[in-house]
């Protein structure tokens, strides 16, 4: 016998992992995702904390079972998978996955979630909920990079969430000193009909930017949500000057009896798994951390981040400086000829206060702080600019909290919506 030959006993033990494991490839389109799956599983159970260290991370253990299969490796894969749905017993997906490997020792399988007589509309929100979980193998963000929208964070906002709609996840963000550290992401579902909501009922999730208003425990809330929610301040101002309506977004977790839901699925809310939710709610802060949802989040170079935070910082210093000229012309020159507050002003209404204010004062001072920057998700010609106007008018002082929507117009910037918090 040649020392090349192979066992046909083995050849034929093989086979069917090899067919599963070609089928799940296909399935994932994600080609050389095999090869990769070792050091990503590492990198992502790295990221667990101290909080749930006592648990392996479910995604880490998917990708060692994927990694055995692809190695051809059933009774190591089998374990895998066994001590997955051990850790996580209702964890549906990771139920089906470890179904398979157990018909495996049976027949051959061709195909990811071979259940016999399954509801069909299940199983498509299984094997949903697995491409959506494993996308993260080809497009996990590079760690130089960062979220484009996020232009400048207050020195006291510790963190950002940024939810990205398209890869079903939430990436957390934390300042350090005006730069961004990517620090973990979660899995997330959203609305039934995916984003952009527009309206009650129409089970879609917002995109925008947004706070966290309140942080309410589960003890509170029907099983329905978990261990608990953070509910945002959806819609906010621009939402409601382009007539967007409904309410109550929340992130929030799942179900006692779930471990997690498919990536389409809530009737709006951002939902994560029970264990996720809890992470979150004990760093997140009430007022203070943003929320950005985006369709897509576009990661860019720190080098074109600092060139869009440095633009977002320059309009609002150069309207400061118009405001202190007293020059009630060059102070409308910012404002576009599509001006509208939340309370309903329009460009002439605004004109006349400035008019009214500027008039007989011989000196302005104005100094801003605690100043925020986000360009708008999914907007190139969008950035939303909130600060502090501590300001001196005459003998007069005061203190008040603005936000203003700068809208690129003609190659021009100018503001198109402000208002007083």
């Amino acid at each position: 016998m040649s020392c090349f030959s192979v066992n046909p006993a083995a050849r034929a033990a093989a086979k069917p992992v090899r067919l599963l494991a070609v089928s799940l490839a296909v399935f994932f389109a994600a080609g050389s995702w095999f090869a990769g799956a070792p050091a990503l599983a590492q990198a992502k159970a790295a990221q667990v904390t101290s909080n749930s260290a006592a648990k392996p991370d479910p995604e880490a253990l998917l990708l060692e079972v994927y990694k055995e299969l692809g190695a051809n490796r059933l009774r190591q894969a089998q374990a895998k998978a066994d001590a997955l749905v051990e850790a996580y017993p209702t964890f549906r997906l990771g139920q089906l996955i470890r179904g398979d490997l157990l018909q495996l020792h049976t027949r051959p399988i061709s195909t990811f979630g071979a259940v016999p007589n399954a509801p069909p509309d299940k199983l498509k929100n299984l094997r949903d909920e697995a491409r959506a979980r494993l996308k993260w193998l080809k497009e996990k963000p590079d760690p130089s990079l960062v979220p484009r929208p996020i232009l400048q964070l207050r020195d006291d906002q510790k963190q950002v969430l940024v939810v990205d709609a398209k890869r079903s996840r939430l990436y957390v963000y934390e300042n350090h000193g005006g730069r961004l550290k990517f620090v973990t992401d979660y899995y997330i579902s959203q609305g039934k009909l995916g984003i952009n909501k527009l309206k009650e009922g129409d089970q879609r999730t917002p995109i925008g930017v947004y706070y966290i208003t309140q942080r309410v425990p589960g003890h509170k809330l029907p099983d329905f949500y978990g261990t608990g929610a953070l509910p945002i301040n959806y819609p906010n101002e621009w939402d409601k000057l382009n007539g967007r309506g409904g309410s109550g977004i929340w992130l929030h977790g799942v179900p006692s009896d779930s471990y997690s839901r498919p990536p389409l699925s809530s009737d709006g809310c951002v939902v994560l798994t029970n264990t996720d939710l809890n992470e979150l709610y004990q760093s997140v802060e009430a007022g203070k951390t943003p929320v950005v949802i985006a369709d897509r989040v576009e990661f860019v170079s720190r080098a074109k981040w600092e060139s869009e935070r440095h633009l977002a910082n320059r309009l609002v210093a150069e309207w400061r400086r118009d405001v202190e000229s007293r020059d009630a012309t060059r102070v409308m020159a910012n404002y576009s000829r599509k001006y509208k507050s939340e309370r309903g002003e329009n460009l002439q209404t605004l004109a006349g206060k400035y008019q009214k204010i500027l008039k007989g004062v011989n000196n302005i001072s104005m100094e801003i702080t605690d100043a925020t920057f986000f360009l708008y998700p999914g907007r190139d010609d969008l950035i939303v600019s909130t600060f502090t106007q501590e300001a001196v008018i005459g003998k007069s002082r005061n203190s008040v909290r603005k936000r203003q929507y700068w809208s690129k117009e003609g190659g021009n910037w100018k503001i198109i919506s402000e208002n007083n918090l």
